[in-house]
This record gives structure tokens, C-alpha cells and sequence, in this order.
């Protein structure tokens, strides 16, 4: 591990000059295109929805969605997305701002504990590697809670390290340690104190250092400030909501680790290839830096090597990369972004790994990892020029949610990707064999996926918003423009939470058979305006079925009982 001393007496500009590029590759990859494909739904039309409506209404205690409660995640990240609508407007941008923006600081955050542990070297590629990955770049362009999550428990867990096993360890930042959970939890919920949690007490166990944990590592003071930080809100909520709140929070705490929430199950290998191809390149040199440190367990056991040196370092990493990997794999509700708090210790352990690669000519689990890291690449590879074919067969499926399907193709973009990872495996593949041009391989894998990944955000993503994405939110805006506080606006089809954010109004969801509950809004005075698939125009009861279509996107309408309507007022879209 590299000496504190000798960490001060690098150059101030190789700092400066390393954070400098990770942050112009970090704005490029995080914050270009932000904005050129809609919300998705259903996660991030509701987060962001229920930041609009927070500020709308002025209620910065009980979230909602469409006007109704929302008792599904805490209020913290909606704060933060609330106040940057205060500032910069409410708009696509504005809702993603957020998450790129813990993403940069996540970035600038491990770049800076590796150059304290492990030197500068190891510190810009540790930082490259978690960068440069499909899963951290598309996770954090996403109105989604859990970039905020990850950076407040990577921070704690960093935190816990500095300021307890550190060799050269300074007790202040332990509350990095306690403040870190503290705000994952108003992040999204116990799991913020969870997550920090696994790493920490596999590694208070193995070392046998639970008693000097008690006696140096301030719990009582240390978990009173956390609980003081993070249960407010949860109390008021409690005295607000009462027993609705709680039969919520149970439901998305444990109910989740319990059963499958909203169909989002899968079998117990479901993170296996959630990790081949989310973390890949460097999920292929995973398995060698996890097998190479965990094997070593029983010398830390017995105090036969000292558990706060780099050693212990890496083996805290690999024991809290495994407590998250194996906890949300016997979760019942599995999602691919639920394992993206291991990223950070996963590219620490990869660029410690790599830095062995470089210093031996034949390194431990180096052909083991270069044969994951080529099968998964030519898979992929062959995956991806596969999806014209693929899409071809199944376009009439998606067609039923997004009409655009039917008449639009995928393009020759994932083709180019396709080439663009065999080809660099296949370098990779011809520089990894000889000692002397091993360094080059890292930069090639590098250099491969940010062309891929600027490709995706330049090419491919446009397009997919342009036709599958975009369409029925642009009539929302429109409709909303176009009607009062006592008109009705009405979703007919597959719901989307994000009609909602574009339309500043409440929105009547209805779904195909449920035709009953339109004749309750019918009813109403005012103004009447349906959005919905073309293909299910077919199905609208009557009087709907006679609605005047007053606007067409691309496979989607806009139907109204009365014809007068105007356009998308400026500068509301995006």
C-alpha cells in the first residue's frame, strides 16, 4: 500500500490532470444527448413526476404521484430533484441532472480514496474501470434513486475504511462512515445502511476486530447521529400516513426481499450475466481478483497478515463485492441496477488485479480472465449484429406497446457495435499474450467501450427515443397545454407514470377491458382528450371510439371530444 507521505509528494498536476480527464470523459459519457430520449417508465416517470408534483404543490414531506400518496421510496432524492427544478426548470434534462451529477462525484470520490491507499497509477485506472462499463454510464443518465444510494454508501464504506482500518487511519473519518448511511437511507430507505453493512461486518468478523470496533470505533455516538439524520422524516411520515405508510414500507423492504414485486423475479443466476455484460470488459478479470484475495481468507483469520494494510484493503472489497452480489441474489426482487453499489469495490479489486498483470510475465488468473473477457466479448459481439434478425421476428410484439415497431427498423447501429467490440476483444486478445505490449491491452479495452458507449448516446439512443420513447409524451405535453383545471385527460393502454410529468396534470390511466371507468369521466363537464396506441383505437367503447383525432405520433393519438387544439408551447419540451 502506498505510503501517505509518498501520496503528498506526487505532483499536484498528475492529480489535477488525472481528475481533470475523468471528469470531461465523466461529462461526455454522463451529461451529452441527456435529454434525447423521454422518460422511461415505469421508475423514472414516477421519480421524476413526483419531484414536479413536490414542488408544485409545496409538500416536501409526503411524495406523491399523479396527485395520490407515494409511499414506494423516501424523500431525499426528490429534495434534491425538486430543487434543481427550482432552479433550472422542469424539464427531461433538468429530472437526470441529479444523477449524473453523484455520478461525477462517485468518479472524483474513488479516484481519490485509491490515490490515497494505492498511488495515483492505480487510482486513474480504478476510476477508469468503474467509468467505463455499460451498466454505471446507462444507470446514471436515469432518473433513478440509486445513483444517489451508491455514492452515499460507497462513501460510507470508504469512510469506514479511513477511519478504522487504514494503516494510517484518522478517526474523523469515521463520520463519513455513520453520515453516509444516514443519507443512503433517506436515499432509499434501509438499504442505505445495509449495503455499507455488508462489506463491514464480514470484515469485523474474519479479522476478529469486533471488540476494537466497540472500544475505537465511536458506534454509540456514531449510530445516534445516523438515526437522529435519517429517522426524522420517517416519523413524520409515520404520524402523518399511519398504518398506510407502514403497510407500504413493509411492502418495499421486506416484501421485496421476500416475493417478486411488479413481475421483476428471475432465477438465482439471474446477476451472472447482469455482471458479464453491465461491468464487461472488467467483469472478466472479476472472478480472478475475488478468487485471488478470498482464498486468503484463513491468514487473515489467524492474524497471520495484517488486516490494514493494501491486503486488507482488498480483502474488505471482496468480501463486500460478495455480501451484495450473494444478498441480492437471494432476494426474491431482482432488478439489474440493485447490484451497482459493488461497482466501486469491484474496480478497485480489477485495477489492483491488472497492476499484478503488468508486473509478472506469467500472473496468477491471467488466462482465466482472458478467456472470460474473450468469450463474453465475441458473445456479445455476436449478439448485438444479431438484433436486426431478432427484432424482425419479434417486431410484432413490441409493436402492441410501441407502434413505431411495425413500420420502423432498428438501423444498422447495433451492427457497428457488434464490430466495435469483436474487434476489440480480438486486440486485446493479440496484446495480452506478450509481456511487453500487456499494457497497451487496458488502454484498447478502455478505448472500446467509450466509442461504444458514445455511439449508443449518439446513435442508437436518439433513435429509440425519437420513435418508441418520445411519441405519447409529446401529446401529453400538448394536451396539457391545451386543457384546464376541470377537464379530464385520459391514458388508454399500457400505463405510463411519465404522462404525468409532461402533462402537469393528473392523468385518468385506463387499461384495455376496463371500459367501465371511462363512463365515470365522460360524465364530468369540460374538456375530454385520450392518448393512446393506434392499434387500440379499435377497442375504445363507444362514445370514445367517436373522439376527433387531433394529432398523430408516430403510431400514437391524441383524441379529444373537442377538435380545437394548439401545439407544444416553446421550450416546454426539453
Amino acid at each position: 500500500m502506498t505510503d501517505s507521505s509518498a501520496v503528498e509528494s506526487q505532483p499536484f498536476s498528475t492529480r489535477t490532470l488525472h481528475l481533470a480527464f475523468l471528469l470531461v470523459c465523466g461529462c461526455l459519457l454522463l451529461l451529452l444527448g441527456l435529454a434525447d430520449v423521454g422518460l422511461t417508465d415505469r421508475d423514472e416517470g414516477s421519480n421524476a413526476g413526483a419531484a414536479r408534483e413536490m414542488l408544485e404543490t409545496g409538500d416536501w414531506i409526503s411524495p406523491t404521484l399523479n396527485y395520490e400518496p407515494r409511499y414506494a421510496k423516501p424523500a431525499g432524492t426528490y429534495w434534491i430533484t425538486a430543487g434543481i427544478y427550482a432552479l433550472f426548470g422542469v424539464n427531461d434534462f433538468t429530472a437526470r441532472l441529479q444523477s449524473a451529477a453523484f455520478g461525477l462525484a462517485l468518479l472524483v470520490l474513488q479516484y481519490l480514496f485509491l490515490h490515497r491507499l494505492l498511488g495515483p497509477a492505480l487510482a486513474f485506472c480504478g476510476s477508469l474501470v468503474l467509468l467505463l462499463n455499460v451498466e454505471f454510464v446507462g444507470i446514471h443518465r436515469m432518473v433513478l434513486t440509486d445513483p444517489a444510494l451508491v455514492f452515499f454508501t460507497t462513501l460510507a464504506a470508504y469512510g469506514f475504511w479511513l477511519g478504522f482500518c487504514d494503516s494510517h487511519r484518522n478517526p474523523r473519518f469515521l463520520w463519513m462512515f455513520y453520515l453516509g448511511m444516514a443519507l443512503g437511507t433517506l436515499a432509499k430507505g434501509p438499504v442505505g445502511i445495509l449495503i455499507p453493512l455488508l462489506g463491514v461486518v464480514p470484515h469485523l468478523t474474519l479479522t476478529r476486530q469486533w471488540k476494537r470496533y466497540f472500544a475505537e470505533g465511536r458506534p454509540l455516538l456514531g449510530w445516534t447521529v445516523c438515526v437522529l439524520i435519517a429517522a426524522p422524516w420517517y416519523l413524520v411520515m409515520l404520524s402523518i400516513h399511519g398504518a398506510d405508510y407502514v403497510a407500504a414500507a413493509q411492502a418495499n423492504t421486506t416484501g421485496r426481499f421476500a416475493n417478486p414485486m411488479e413481475g421483476h423475479g428471475g432465477t438465482l443466476l439471474f446477476y451472472v450475466p447482469v455482471l458479464l455484460l453491465g461491468f464487461f470488459p472488467w467483469s472478466g478479470l472479476l472472478p480472478a481478483a475475488l478468487w485471488q484475495t478470498l482464498k486468503e481468507w484463513k491468514s487473515f483469520r489467524t492474524g497471520t497478515t495484517d488486516p490494514r494494510g493494501e491486503d486488507g484493503l482488498l480483502l474488505f472489497c471482496a468480501l463486500w463485492v460478495s455480501g451484495i452480489f450473494l444478498f441480492f441474489t437471494i432476494s426474491a426482487t431482482r432488478l439489474p441496477h440493485y447490484v451497482l453499489p459493488l461497482y466501486p469495490p469491484a474496480a478497485l479489486l480489477v485495477a489492483v488485479l491488472w497492476s499484478r498483470f503488468l508486473q509478472h510475465a506469467r500472473p496468477a488468473g491471467l488466462i482465466v480472465s482472458k478467456r472470460i473477457v474473450l468469450v463474453t466479448g465475441y458473445v456479445f459481439s455476436i449478439a448485438l449484429g444479431s438484433v436486426p434478425l431478432i427484432y424482425a421476428n419479434v417486431r410484432d410484439q413490441i409493436a402492441v406497446d410501441f407502434p413505431a415497431a411495425a413500420k420502423i427498423g432498428v438501423g444498422v447501429t447495433p451492427i457497428v457495435l457488434g464490430v466495435l467490440v469483436f474487434l476489440g476483444v480480438a486486440i486485446f486478445r493479440h496484446l495480452i499474450r506478450g509481456e511487453a505490449r500487456r499494457p497497451q491491452a487496458f488502454w484498447v479495452l478502455s478505448g472500446m467501450m467509450g466509442l461504444f458507449l458514445l455511439v449508443v448516446i449518439l446513435f442508437a439512443l436518439p433513435r429509440f427515443g425519437k420513435y418508441f420513447v418520445n411519441p405519447p409524451q409529446e401529446l401529453a405535453t400538448i394536451a396539457g397545454f391545451n386543457l384546464g383545471p376541470e377537464d379530464t385527460l385520459i391514458h388508454y393502454g399500457r400505463k405510463l407514470p411519465s404522462l404525468t410529468f409532461y402533462a402537469e396534470r393528473k392523468v385518468q390511466f385506463i387499461n384495455p377491458g376496463d371500459h367501465e371507468k371511462f363512463f365515470s369521466h365522460l360524465k364530468k363537464d369540460g374538456r375530454v382528450m385520450v392518448i393512446l396506441p393506434a392499434n387500440l383505437r379499435e377497442r375504445l367503447p363507444h362514445p370514445v371510439d367517436s373522439f376527433t383525432p387531433i394529432l398523430q405520433r408516430f403510431g400514437f393519438l391524441l383524441l379529444s371530444r373537442d377538435p380545437m387544439v394548439g401545439g407544444i408551447p416553446e421550450g416546454q419540451r426539453k
